[in-house]
């Protein structure tokens, strides 16, 4: 049998979270396979947990996930990696790693298994009959091949041909998914300071399109090499660029050397409170999803590179106004708008709307596998 690559976190970096102090009778299993799944089950960890839940966190080694952990305090196991965009290497990878998540799935004995997106728990989970919750917010890249969750959590907006499911098995939460961790926000002040962005100059933070997705359609790197040749037309930008992982650092800096070297291109060399940077930037413009939904949820100005099939929650945030969609060449010129922006006071503490029918859910799921009757 293959064995096994878990591993806790540096023990420097676990901060151990408190359980509820009522016995804690039920397990759920979240596994979290790529970056934004961090920060996403965070609140939704502590609500398990308040609630007298135990919870067993997993981890991919992929893209950001480790140094997110890191950053957070995350006590998890880390079993796996991302086998990069060969679609072949991708199912066999994913096989692999749920070969590998077998042997610890069987010795904790979850009562529930929840992930955004993960195949490889789906696929445990139905090898070990432990009830599972798939949760998704881009319909085109939810399919699990043969093997189906027993739940499914989607925002509203997503039609009902886009959720593979019996509809009693089916919760639908108001919002974003960023809805569930961005009122989480304490602004930092400090961020423009950190990265060396000096108060006179426009701050704009680029997110790169994710290149190994199965969905990543190749014009959209034709769209980020000519937003950045038209920031660096302008004096007083300043560029904050967030590669994926080190293969596509590597690529950014081989590509734009001179412009690194003085300073106008800023690539962090560490992992980044993202949604402070993005609060704390004049304006988005970002290749993939969870960014643009990130700063239209904090009310940043932001344009969306993204080339592949546009979801339905993508098309909500464009029709609302909230996302700005560049759809050919020609737009990143006229349509991104270069503005000073100053961040106002961040009051939305209290959306928790999200949050509280997610954690709800899953509760009621664990305890009585069904879903609350008030959804």
């Amino acid at each position: 049998m293959t064995t096994v690559e878990t591993q806790p976190v540096h023990e420097s970096h676990i901060k151990e979270r408190k359980v509820s102090a009522r016995v804690a009778t039920k397990k759920i299993w979240i596994d979290l396979d790529n970056s934004p799944h961090v920060p996403f089950f965070i609140p939704i960890i502590e609500g398990l947990e308040r609630g007298g839940f135990q919870v067993l966190l997993t981890a991919r080694d992929s893209y950001q996930v480790c140094e997110l952990l890191r950053l957070h305090r995350l006590s998890c196991h880390v079993v796996g990696r991302h086998y990069g965009k060969n679609w072949i290497l991708k199912a066999l990878g994913t096989v692999l790693r749920a070969v590998q998540l077998l042997p610890l799935a069987i010795k904790e004995r979850p009562s529930l298994a929840v992930a955004h997106g993960s195949r490889a728990q789906v696929m445990v989970a139905s090898l070990l009959g432990i009830p599972s919750v798939m949760m998704f917010d881009y319909e085109f890249s939810n399919a699990t091949g043969f093997l189906n969750p027993d739940w499914v959590f989607v925002p509203e907006v997503i039609p009902e041909q886009g959720v593979h499911q019996k509809p009693d098995h089916v919760l639908r939460y108001k919002g974003l998914k960023e809805d569930v961790y961005v009122p989480r926000l304490k602004p930092d002040p400090n961020v423009r300071n950190v990265l060396g962005v000096r108060p006179d100059e426009l701050f704009v933070t680029v997110r790169p399109p994710a290149t190994e997705a199965h969905y990543h359609n190749p014009e959209s790197e034709q769209f980020l090499a000519e937003t950045l040749r038209y920031l660096l037309d302008q004096p007083d930008v300043r560029i904050v660029l967030l590669p994926r992982n080190e293969n596509q650092t590597s690529v950014l800096r081989s590509s734009w050397t001179r412009a690194i070297e003085e300073g106008r291109i800023i690539i962090p060399e560490h992992a980044v409170d993202g949604l402070n940077l993005i609060w704390n930037s004049d304006l988005v413009i970002s290749g993939g999803g969870t960014m643009n939904r990130e700063a239209a949820a904090l009310g940043v100005p932001v344009f969306s590179i993204f080339r592949g099939r546009m979801g339905a929650v993508d098309q909500y945030l464009a029709k609302t106004g909230r996302l700005i969609l560049i759809e050919k060449v020609e737009d990143i010129r006229t349509k991104i708008v270069l503005e000073r922006r100053k961040p106002g006071l961040w009051g939305s503490a209290n959306q928790t709307a999200a949050l509280d029918c997610i954690v709800d859910a899953i509760s009621s799921i664990a305890e009585h596998k069904c879903l609350p009757a008030h959804r």
